[in-house]
């Protein structure tokens, strides 16, 4: 390639084939904190746990073979254009499968709207406000329009961007406790979280008017035609200040709860079933100062047989054995194990 002067085709092909799969593989962590959020937070299992794994999987699959769904402009052969078009709308589905399984965990749960569960929840809106977009950017015919446009960035940023960061959110205010033994302030939090959803939709909802908006120009002052979008360019900057401003307060939240937060009393607070809570306020080498905990059932054991939540440790009990009821969909093998030594 050097001595024929490089390929910038070729390049975007390298680059996409890295920066595609490296946003799918950004947002997995952020889906599996808002899937344990909701959860222990709507006091209901997981909805689908099996499509809920096999959809990840099939969304990291999917996000290596459709990177040159950013390259219909370069003029890539039609046929291959085809083919990545399909493969890409094809990734709605294991997508679509993690959204309803999250909306029908949350049905007739018994919700606490505390900051972690509103900013799991607000992942799930914006996940759907973007992904409903990204269909249309897809498709070849309609992307030729929208390629490099404001509205490619609206899409983006919630979908990937915002997204993201609440699922973070959800994740530090969720285990807060446990990575320093006291409480973020919920107050704080709540400002936080409705501050920065609002910011979040009055920034990236609006783009989506600017589709004849080129990105990545430093100023549109020169071109007359898009005169029309000032106004709405500064309404979104107001907007993006103030946004800045909120991550301030979690930022302030976050130190002063680590020195001045109210403290934890107790080791689980949110009768959660998982092991991170057995452990001492303050655990030493290897997590439990005696005998390792065993694992006997799954981690979603919640509003079970007249109970709030039946922890991972505690043994299954003779109806459990006798009916092989273990909560999850798998773990066959633990039900299998306990029924041979039931008998033996």
């Amino acid at each position: 390639l050097a001595n024929t002067g490089g390929s910038p085709i070729l390049y975007q092909h390298l680059f996409w084939f890295l920066g595609h799969p490296e946003v799918y593989i950004i947002i997995l962590p952020a889906m599996g904190i808002v899937s344990e959020v909701l959860s222990v937070h709507s006091r209901k299992p997981i909805f689908g746990y099996t499509a809920m794994i096999y959809s990840l999987l099939a969304i990291t699959v999917l996000s290596f073979i459709v990177w040159a769904h950013h390259m219909f402009m370069t003029g890539v052969n039609p046929f291959i254009g085809s083919i990545f078009v399909i493969f890409t709308l094809i990734i709605a589905v294991p997508s679509a499968v993690k959204v309803f399984n999250w909306i029908t965990t949350l049905w007739k749960g018994n919700i606490r709207l505390n900051p972690q569960m509103l900013f799991a929840i607000g992942f799930v809106s914006l996940f759907i406000s973007g992904g409903v977009t990204g269909i249309f950017l897809g498709n070849s015919a309609i992307d030729v329009e929208l390629h490099d446009t404001y509205f490619v960035v609206a899409h983006f940023h919630l979908v990937m961007g915002v997204a993201a960061f609440f699922g973070m959110f959800a994740g530090v205010y969720n285990w807060f406790p446990k990575m320093f033994g006291r409480y973020m302030n919920q107050t704080l939090g709540y400002v936080h979280f409705w501050g920065t959803i609002i910011c979040a939709y009055l920034i990236f909802f609006p783009m989506h008017f600017e589709y004849m908006l080129p990105r990545r120009y430093p100023t549109h002052a020169g071109f007359e035609t898009f005169g029309m979008f000032a106004d709405l360019n500064q309404f979104i900057s107001v907007f993006a200040f103030i946004s800045f401003a909120c991550q301030m307060i979690f930022v302030f939240n976050f130190f002063y709860s680590i020195w001045y937060g109210r403290k934890m009393r107790t080791l689980n607070p949110y009768h959660a079933t998982t092991l991170e809570w057995t452990t001492p306020l303050r655990p030493g080498h290897g997590n439990w100062p005696g005998e390792i905990p065993e694992v006997h059932r799954w981690a979603y054991d919640y509003s079970k047989h007249g109970r709030d939540f039946i922890p991972q440790t505690e043994p299954l009990s003779q109806y459990e054995i006798e009916h092989g009821e273990h909560g999850s969909e798998g773990d066959s093998n633990i039900i299998r194990k306990d029924k041979k030594d039931h008998k033996s």
